[in-house]
Order: structure tokens, then C-alpha cells, then sequence
């Protein structure tokens, strides 16, 4: 089969569009037909070398395809599905609690294992997800990991109210146009920031009750103007140590911070006065559980939520596509499709 893998870390560069061996079926397992496989940070880390995986290695974790071989019953030739990409053992407490991102052998699809940037894809048969006709492949391969750890951050770890104010960081990232929609859905009322004007508007589009150009503007001052100097109940953070120190600054009175990621750096600091004074909650998240892509999925079959996505790019451009997305140029997600 065609994949895009890479023999060392490196740069984009490094990334090469070559024959590969099939993946072989195994017991408990299914044989996906890639039709599309969204971009992720975390393609880039992996091939950076943050995380030493396996060489040659295959990225990609969010999969939509359709099922080419089975070794359970349930799934026929053909079948139209998209992947969770959270890997878990599904015997240990954790998975037979339900909270599977908590399993002590957790992976995420494209890590340790081999992604989707491929013709095929060996996926465990309990992580695949039958879609309706009417979703196409490249909204399905945009949907599973940005929005289940949206899902995560906001409705499990934050436990979101109607009528409380949200802000989202970067709203032209996958997690944060997940995020202004699954606040929305769930009735907060959402600030953004973006980095552009552009970016600012299409966040205004997407639900959000205003957006605060981070570049151009204080962030935690314009916050206060529109909560009559309150400030937010949730921030969703997922930048890290270029904006921590104002997300904390954006937080009302008894607010929470969740965080899922440190795109600019892993160091931050604070200071606990104001930590214990306010009664701030600070929350790291990570991914979701498979309950909860089965519960966010009931909204995007339904239409209530939307992938948003910017661009695609051929499985053989996968290199363009990750330069793209290091770039920071787009709104949503960038996905790879097998045309």
C-alpha cells in the first residue's frame, strides 16, 4: 500500500510518500480503507521526535474510511465508519469504569501504533464508529479527537452550566472551534481569542458572543469590559506559556481553568495567593472516553455540531499539509484525503 511515513525525526522534510507493508488482521481487530485522516499537533510532535516512537513510523489519528477486513462479526465490506483514536486496553479498572483515557496503557492512535497516513489502517474493533450517508469522510476524519477532548475539557472536567461565560483560547484550532460550539450547545455564553481579524469574525460565526484579536489587544482587559469587570467562568487552555499567565487574569471569582496542551511551552507559573484567595480550579484533561465521542457524535449525525474545515490536501502532500498547519494559517481542521 501507498503511506506517508517517516524514517527519522526531523522536520517536515523527513516525511515520505512510499510503499508499505498492509497492516496484517488481527483477532479483535478491523482493516480500515482510509478515505481521510485530519492533521493534529500531535502528528507534529511525533514526527519531531517529543515522544520516541517506533521507525519507520505511519502518523495520524483521526480516521474516517470504510471497513475493508473484520475479524469480529458486526462489521461488513464496506461499512462507512469513523475511528476514535484513543487506544485502551479494555480490561484494566479505568476502562471497566468507563474512563478509558485513565487506562495505564492508553495510547493514541498514529503514536505508538501506526496512524492513518496510509492507504490502511489496523484498528481495534471497539474503537470504530459506523457514520450515517449522509456525513462525508473528510467532516467524519475532522470530528473524533478535537471534539472529544472539547467534550472532555467542557461537559466532564469543567462541568459547563447555561448561562455561565466561557473563554476559548485560540478559536481557529480544532480544539477551539470544537469548544465554541460545544459551550454554545450547552448554553454558556462564549468568548474567543483568534489572531486575526479574520479569525475573530468566523469565531463570531461559529457562536461565539464576541472574540479578542490576541495579538493586537489585552486579553484579560477586553474579558472584563464584557462581563462588567467579572470575568469568565471557564477557560479553555490548550496554548500554555505564552497565555497562561492571562488566562489565569480572565478567571472570575471561583472559575476553573482547563488546560489539554502547551502548543507554546510547558512552563508556567503562579501565584498561589490569588489561587487560594479567588478559590480558582485549575484542571489538566486529556483526550476523552469513548462514552463521550458516542454521546458528542448523537450531535454531529444531527447536525448540531460541525467540524469546521479549512483545507485538504492529498495523502502524497502530507508534508505541505503539516508545514500548513505549523504555519498557524488556518481555521479548523486540515485533513489528507485519498484523491
Amino acid at each position: 500500500m501507498k503511506a506517508v511515513r517517516f524514517h527519522q525525526h526531523g522536520g517536515a522534510e523527513v516525511l515520505q510518500y512510499e510503499n508499505a507493508p498492509e497492516p496484517e488482521l488481527r483477532p479483535g481487530d478491523v482493516i480500515v480503507r482510509v478515505r481521510a485522516c485530519a492533521l493534529n499537533h500531535l502528528d507534529v510532535w511525533n514526527r519531531r521526535g517529543v515522544v520516541r516512537l517506533p521507525l519507520p513510523h505511519i502518523g495520524g489519528a483521526d480516521v474516517a474510511g470504510e471497513i475493508a477486513d473484520s475479524s469480529v462479526t458486526g462489521f461488513a465490506a464496506g461499512q462507512r465508519v469513523m475511528v476514535q483514536p484513543g487506544l485502551s486496553c479494555g480490561r484494566c479498572q479505568a476502562c471497566l469504569d468507563g474512563v478509558d483515557n485513565e487506562c495505564a496503557r492508553y495510547d493514541v492512535l498514529g503514536s505508538q501504533s501506526d496512524g492513518g497516513y496510509a492507504e490502511y489502517v489496523r484498528i481495534p474493533a471497539q474503537n470504530v464508529i459506523p457514520i450515517p450517508d449522509a456525513i462525508g469522510f473528510v467532516e467524519a476524519a475532522a470530528f473524533p479527537l478535537t471534539f472529544v477532548t472539547a467534550w472532555h475539557m467542557l461537559v466532564t472536567r469543567a462541568r459547563i452550566r447555561p448561562g455561565e461565560d466561557v473563554l476559548v483560547l485560540g478559536a481557529g484550532s480544532g480544539v477551539g472551534q470544537a469548544a465554541i460550539q460545544i459551550a454554545t450547545l450547552h448554553g454558556a455564553r462564549v468568548f474567543a481569542t483568534a489572531g486575526t481579524e479574520e479569525k475573530r469574525l468566523r469565531a463570531k460565526e461559529l457562536g461565539a458572543y464576541d472574540a479578542v484579536n490576541h495579538h493586537t489587544q489585552d486579553v484579560p482587559a477586553e474579558i472584563r469590559r464584557f462581563t462588567n469587570n467579572r470575568g469568565v467562568d471557564v477557560v479553555i487552555e490548550h496554548v500554555g506559556q505564552a497565555t497562561w499567565d492571562r488566562s489565569l487574569k480572565c478567571l472570575t471569582r471561583g472559575g476553573r481553568l482547563v488546560t489539554c496542551g502547551a502548543t507554546t511551552g510547558y512552563q508556567a507559573a503562579i501565584d498561589l495567593r490569588f489561587l487560594f484567595a479567588k478559590q480558582h480550579t485549575l484542571m489538566g484533561s486529556y483526550m476523552g472516553t469513548k462514552a463521550e465521542l458516542l454521546r458528542a457524535a448523537q450531535f454531529f449525525f444531527a447536525g448540531q455540531l460541525r467540524p469546521v474545515v479549512d483545507t485538504t490536501f492529498p495523502l502524497q502532500d502530507a508534508a505541505a499539509a503539516q508545514t500548513y498547519l505549523e504555519e498557524g494559517k488556518q481555521f479548523g481542521k486540515v485533513v489528507l484525503t485519498d484523491t
